[in-house]
């Protein structure tokens, strides 16, 4: 097996940008998730993510050289620069202490969806734990769900999609056009995988020099059923998961990891079971 691609979400539910090289940290690739987006409201500043505002998702940042650079169809690319005001956000069951990027980019955010927004920076990535169910008490993520990193398999995709293509002409539909990877957002997406979801048994993988562990399969939310072209939703693939990958009242695809080492990973670099 090879490591197919790498891709970088620098703002948590925006779009990513594919990397032929990647930094592996503790808590995830270097410079993925380490933004959030908040929408103020009467009852505060609370997180927003593209299950609730698809739109969200005509934002791509772009890093470089550790700058981030917001680029959009509303507006010139803008250039973001942290300030020094913190403030405490919940991500999903968290509170967790992130630096405002100031009113320029609240600017530029808010005239992309039509409602005030604002952009926050997580400056120490060691603030936030993992489940501990899942893991080890010295594990940490950034601005991710859940877990540092997520990997998905192009066997298990296409497996899916011919799925998806069979409950359509069931149903009496077109056929649709085949289902792309990045509706489910992974960091590592791997080939030649043996089977299809032979992601499901493994517990511990190497790419290139660096280890990981799988710290438990993703169970997948609305979001993979949001157009990332036309930003609205659909059927798909929940409805086609549902029936031939749901367990525990949750449909699952892909591994979620948490390196066990730091190190540089390359697209291409061998990917082994350990």
């Amino acid at each position: 097996m090879r490591l197919a691609s790498i891709s970088l979400y620098p703002i948590k539910s925006t779009t990513g940008h594919d990397v032929p090289v990647a930094e592996v940290e503790p808590w995830g690739l270097a410079g993925d998730r380490r933004y959030l987006i908040t929408e103020t409201t009467d009852a505060g500043s609370e997180l927003l993510t593209a299950r609730d505002e698809p739109r969200l998702l005509a934002c791509v940042p772009v890093l470089d050289d550790g700058a981030l650079t917001l680029t959009g169809p509303h507006a010139d690319p803008l250039r973001v620069v942290p300030g020094t005001t913190r403030s405490t956000v919940k991500v999903h069951h968290d509170p967790v202490e992130l630096t405002d990027c100031g009113d320029e980019a609240a600017a530029w955010l808010s005239a992309l969806v039509g409602r005030p927004l604002r952009l926050h920076w997580m400056d120490d990535p060691t603030r936030r734990p993992v489940n501990p169910a899942y893991s080890r008490p010295d594990d940490r993520v950034s601005l991710a769900d859940a877990y540092p990193l997520l990997l998905t398999s192009t066997a298990s995709l296409t497996r899916l999609r011919d799925w998806i293509t069979e409950t359509a002409l069931e149903r009496g539909e077109e056929a649709p056009e085949p289902l792309p990877m990045r509706r489910f957002r992974p960091n590592l997406v791997v080939e030649g995988a043996s089977e299809p979801f032979a992601e499901d048994e493994w517990k511990r993988v190497r790419i290139g020099e660096v280890d990981f562990r799988v710290s438990k399969g993703c169970d997948r939310c609305v979001l993979t059923t949001v157009d990332t072209a036309a930003y609205t939703k659909g059927k798909e693939p929940i409805r086609t998961l549902s029936r031939h990958r749901k367990r525990d009242g949750k449909v699952w695809f892909g591994i979620n990891l948490i390196p066990d080492g730091v190190g540089r990973i390359t697209q291409g670099d061998p990917v082994t079971i350990l």
